[in-house]
């Protein structure tokens, strides 16, 4: 199976199991500290580097190779940005707009307004990675984790490498005690980047609660 494949079929196989237990509650051996929430997820930076003059399309694949072999932790972190700055250009000045005030929607915790207008994005940009990754860290922050894992999906499809939408694949399986499919999310994630923050000891952890299971 082609990476892109396994990426979207990962989504949409955690989107029917979401589906077939959505009146399932977390786990109950998890604490309140362990909830997920937005330190779970692996989101833009504050201020992602400035593009230089035909960056947006054409690095992409040269910085996803830059990434899986980042010699640390920093040299990592300076291409993870890089990347982030080309998903996050719209290419249009009214997407952009919006997504300024998303973002200040979601510092706000509206996230009904935010949804609203991810929507309209969306509706003008369809292959706008970017907003429906948005989305879905939206649906996730309010525990709508049916629509969340399907903007997931349509991520991963448009962009399999998207390890942001892999580790929040991860953190909704894991909070629904699906340890097993939270494995297979993280450890994709880091396949495309081993240095993403505090996901190596997110793996760790969970190849515990699944050793001796087949996955």
């Amino acid at each position: 199976m082609s990476r892109h494949s396994f990426a979207a079929a990962l989504a949409l196989a955690a989107l029917l199991i979401v589906g077939s237990a959505s009146a399932q509650q977390p786990a109950p051996s998890q604490s309140p500290l362990d909830k997920p929430g937005k330190q779970d997820l692996i989101q833009p930076p504050a201020s992602p580097p400035k593009l230089r003059r035909g960056e947006r399309f054409r690095n992409l694949d040269f910085l996803f190779g830059a990434l899986k072999v980042a010699p640390d932790e920093a040299s990592a972190k300076n291409i993870e940005d890089r990347i982030w700055a080309i998903w996050l250009t719209s290419g249009g000045d009214t997407c952009n707009l919006l997504m300024t005030r998303v973002k200040a929607a979601v510092d706000a915790e509206k996230y009904d307004l935010a949804i609203r207008l991810l929507n309209a994005i969306i509706e003008i940009k369809p292959n706008y990675v970017e907003a429906w990754n948005r989305r879905a860290t939206v649906f996730f922050l309010k525990k709508d984790y049916a629509n969340a894992l399907a903007d997931l999906a349509k991520v991963l499809t448009l962009e399999p490498r998207h390890f942001g939408a892999l580790t929040g694949l991860g953190a909704i399986m894991q909070d629904l005690g699906d340890d097993k499919h939270a494995l297979i999310a993280f450890r994709a994630a880091l396949a495309i980047d081993p240095h993403l923050q505090g996901v190596p000891d997110k793996v760790k952890t969970l190849v515990v609660k699944v050793d001796g299971q087949d996955i």
